[in-house]
């Protein structure tokens, strides 16, 4: 709809009233937009109602799931005493991603995201209620927490590429950076809190509470979602149904290396250098010989370095691929740095910066690749995003358990970081090459250190791909 000087000269309808009502809606919606777009700031986008409601009611069912993870994992390890039960039990949650994540996408462009929150997010509150009726009667079993990790599995299929990009339609273009960092912000401020909590509710009235509680924190989003002005919303056109729209998807992100090569990045570090429910785990019981309580506050301190990282990137007015093969670097190489720490204190120091690097590489890959994408394409993009992603988890997750167990929390800690540093590496030198690219040192007093910088001319013309898209984003 335009908004310019031009939009009043549209034919006018057949009443006086109805001609008044559209005029009236066109110019509020021109001063939300005016509003908006010059709002800069740290939390500009809550200034937007809808997604004010959008985020209050996350940040309740964050917390509550934080809270179900934390005591999911330890649920596992107490059960079967094995760190590889956990990787499957994460493993079994992440697989339907894989096999379906791409169907979801198409699902999410189709129909209206509202809508899909609404039975997805009422979803994930009946699968946690269920956990919690079976481990408050006393006949969990871990077959019982394996099976709803698969179902909550096949519920993020939808409810994840309609989640992110429903966030577009809620802010627009000018606000979609501030709101994803402040997205990863909220969820960290969750992560905060909930390990604590389950802490405190495992040792004193049970695993089974800290489920009820995360079922029920759904209800926070569904009344979001029931408040929100649809008014309000930026229109976005719907996918109509037909065949080969996967494909279609597929081909979009093949033709782009600004999208494909992040995907790829997040895709190495999400299945390789993401699995700290095992590494965790096993370093709070095998090697600091602490408990549920220990590990808890491995999980405060991550998020506390993730958290700050959400904070830093909403300042950020731009996303760059440097930023992003750069941060997947440094996590990965801390995580090797961790992975030999022969002090607690200084291994809980660590997990800090690890978790301020593994979020901005999150959230840099995740806003670069939505802002380089065709708003009618945006949920199959993100689903093929977060197949690659979260996905990659039950291939990773059995095999770094097994490692784990097998040469111990050290080694598989360092495993992980080891595969993160080298596709980093080799991310950054296909970049380079695809954008006419050269690193540059300079070590002088005043300048930027490193940097890459375009090669000569020559090298632009006789064959670098896309090189103006790839140069504006790098």
């Amino acid at each position: 709809m335009s908004t310019g000087s031009g939009a009043d000269s549209a034919p006018a309808p057949n009443t006086h009233d109805e001609t008044l009502t559209k005029r009236y809606k066109r110019h509020k919606q021109h001063q939300q937009h005016k509003q908006h777009k010059g709002t800069t700031g740290m939390f500009s986008s809550l200034k937007i109602r809808n997604y004010r409601l959008f985020a209050t009611g996350a940040v309740i069912s964050n917390t509550g799931t934080w809270m179900s993870r934390i005591t999911q994992d330890w649920l596992v390890l107490d059960l079967t005493g094995s760190a590889a039960a956990v990787g499957i039990t994460t493993a079994l949650q992440f697989l339907p991603m894989l096999l379906f994540g791409l169907y979801g996408g198409v699902i999410a462009d189709r129909y209206p995201k509202r809508t899909l929150l609404l039975f997805s997010q009422a979803a994930l509150g009946l699968c946690g209620v269920a956990l919690a009726a079976l481990t408050l009667s006393g006949h969990i079993q871990v077959w019982h927490v394996y099976l709803i990790a698969f179902l909550l599995g096949m519920v993020t299929v939808v409810d994840n590429p309609a989640r992110q990009s429903f966030v577009s339609e809620m802010v627009g273009p000018d606000q979609l950076r501030n709101a994803v960092s402040l997205n990863s912000a909220n969820f960290q401020s969750a992560r905060l809190i909930g390990p604590a909590v389950a802490g405190v509710l495992i040792t004193t009235v049970g695993s089974g509470w800290a489920f009820m509680l995360n079922g029920l924190s759904f209800l926070a989003p569904l009344a979001g979602l029931l408040l929100m002005r649809q008014s309000e919303m930026h229109k976005v056109e719907r996918a109509p149904r037909g065949k080969g729209q996967l494909r279609e998807g597929l081909r979009y992100v093949k033709g782009r290396p600004e999208l494909i090569w992040p995907i790829v990045l997040v895709g190495f570090v999400g299945t390789f250098g993401f699995n700290f429910p095992i590494w965790l785990s096993a370093f709070a019981d095998g090697v600091f010989h602490g408990g549920a309580g220990l590990y808890s506050f491995f999980n405060i301190l991550m998020a506390a370095g993730s958290l700050a990282g959400a904070l830093l990137s909403a300042r950020r007015r731009s996303s760059r691929l440097r930023m992003l093969v750069a941060a997947a670097m440094a996590f990965g190489l801390l995580q090797i740095t961790a992975s030999f720490s022969p002090a607690l204190w200084l291994f809980a120091l660590l997990l800090v910066p690890i978790g301020m690097l593994g979020l901005t590489v999150n959230i840099t890959a995740n806003t670069s690749v939505q802002m380089a994408t065709d708003p009618a394409m945006r949920g199959r993009v993100m689903s093929l995003y977060m197949m690659v992603f979260a996905g990659g988890t039950p291939v990773g997750a059995p095999i770094l358990g097994w490692v784990t167990d097998t040469y111990g929390a050290r080694v598989g800690f360092a495993t992980g970081g080891v595969i993160s540093l080298l596709a980093g590496i080799g991310v950054a030198i296909v970049l380079a090459r695809l954008g006419g690219l050269r690193l540059k040192v300079d070590l002088r007093r005043g300048r930027q250190h490193v940097a890459f910088v375009p090669k000569v001319p020559k090298a632009l013309e006789e064959g670098a791909v896309r090189p103006k898209e790839l140069a504006t984003v790098a």
